[in-house]
């Protein structure tokens, strides 16, 4: 296993670049939403259990690119609150009767609109079993029920029988719709409790707990929610023309509605108003010793995709553990445990993977006890990132050069995460965007560093 300072000999030129564009990123700021969101990791819109109700309606707004466009789009908000991209995460408990009322009133959506729920049985829309639409020709216009442009309503209710991850999107004309981003994630939490992610024992994940100096520490659970735009396609839908989908061709490719390096500001960043949900993974190593520094479960990652391809995921210095696929747990007869191992995450078009990872201190370096092997150049002699702090050690603060900045806390190390279908880690043609975030590896505790 790879820890940071040998990656950084690998990544130097790709930490300096990144670092370099996303010197404001890291910010500790959040708006928009509850204050009890998490910076960092999935922030959920909940309902009181055991029927939780949520409002989304129809929005229309920009996003933020990372060339310096900025792009129009559709979107699900939540409640009475503004545009959003993507759609509120939802988050429920097994067995809880869900209702989701959708108004369509964005004035600049002139099309019936509608939500599906992939995974999802015996959905109701308007306490009757939800269908499929035709049109008088006895065409499919629908997968589902609609609300009408203008002001029309539709009210879906189903129970969520089956923890784990899901979408939830547009089942009306979804080449245009999905695209144009009306879409969302939908996490199902499983009885045994919330800190898994499937009724087994071997699906827990670090839930948030507070350390006996009173610091609280989030839970390490993420969504990677991957999808791409074409924007010739939202430049027609925005001037109100047709589009030729035989023509479609992506030319962005986002990760939870932002690209890279957007991608690694907390969630509810100030400067991204629109794009609510971060990227950053923050985890600390595997542990099981006592005290503060017990940390003996691994952290879960939730991947979704909405796009039209396979988008093969990577995060380095680690490999994933599969657990399950578009919300069954990975079992066989008597819960037997089919999970794997794997290096790169494929998620195809519509997928969801639940995978569990952990990050080991493999070589344990240490400054006095277990130096690395090698010599490290004096300073005058390095490259420095804006991630690198001057010490390849977890923990230990550096030197740096005279005028050097960093945006390294505490001694963490950062480790990238990004597609390996190199083409869409771009932004029409604008290198190392896209789909790109890190996971940081904090110190153990305690530590000194910033919630």
């Amino acid at each position: 296993m790879h820890t940071f300072h040998l990656k950084w000999m690998r990544w130097g030129l790709m930490l300096l670049v990144a670092g370099l564009l996303s010197a404001t990123s890291l910010t500790r700021t959040q708006t928009v939403m509850a204050q009890t969101a998490p910076t960092v990791g999935i922030a959920c819109t909940t309902g009181a259990s055991p029927n939780p109700t949520f409002t989304l309606a129809t929005q229309t707004g920009y996003i933020n690119l990372p060339d310096g466009n900025t792009m129009f789009m559709w979107g699900y908000s939540a409640g009475g609150k503004g545009f959003q991209h993507p759609g509120p995460v939802l988050c429920v408990h097994q067995g809880d009767t869900v209702t989701i009322v959708l108004n369509n009133n964005a004035p600049l959506i002139n099309d019936a609109v509608s939500i599906t729920f992939p995974g999802q049985e015996n959905v109701l829309a308007n306490g009757v079993p939800a269908q499929p639409q035709f049109d008088g020709s006895n065409n499919l216009i629908s997968l589902t029920n609609v609300a009408a442009p203008h002001g029309g309503s539709v009210t879906y209710s189903f129970v969520a029988s089956n923890p784990g991850t899901f979408l939830y999107e547009s089942g009306t004309e979804p080449q245009k719709q999905v695209r144009m981003g009306l879409f969302g994630a939908l996490i199902v939490r499983p009885a045994m409790g919330a800190n898994f992610v499937y009724n087994r024992a071997d699906s827990q994940f670090m839930a948030a707990h507070t350390l006996s100096t009173g610091q609280v520490v989030p839970a390490e659970e993420f969504m990677v929610l991957l999808s791409e735009i074409d924007p010739y396609q939202h430049q027609a839908v925005e001037n109100g023309q047709t589009f030729d989908m035989s023509t479609y061709q992506p030319r962005y490719w986002l990760i939870n509605g932002r690209g890279f390096p957007d991608s690694i500001a907390d969630n509810f960043a100030p400067f991204l108003p629109n794009q609510p949900y971060g990227a950053l993974a923050r985890i600390h190593a595997y542990s099981i010793a006592a005290g503060d520094n017990n940390h003996p479960y691994p952290g879960v990652a939730r991947y979704l995709n909405v796009g039209t391809e396979d988008f093969p995921f990577h995060p380095h210095g680690n490999n994933g553990v599969v657990i399950g696929r578009d919300g069954h747990p990975l079992e066989g007869p008597a819960q037997q445990d089919l999970s794997f191992e794997k290096f790169a995450i494929n998620i195809g078009p519509g997928q969801t993977w639940d995978v569990i990872f952990k990050w080991y201190d493999a070589e344990n370096y240490d400054a006095t006890t277990n130096p690395v092997p090698v010599t490290v150049p004096e300073v005058a002699n390095q490259s420095f990132g804006q991630f690198y702090n001057g010490s390849p050690y977890l923990g230990t603060l550096g030197t740096l050069p005279p005028g050097a900045s960093t945006l390294n806390q505490c001694g963490e190390y950062y480790i990238i995460s990004h597609n390996h279908a190199l083409y869409q880690i771009t932004s029409w043609g604008v290198t190392m965007t896209g789909p790109i975030t890190y996971m940081r590896v904090d110190p153990p505790f305690p530590n000194n560093c910033q919630p």
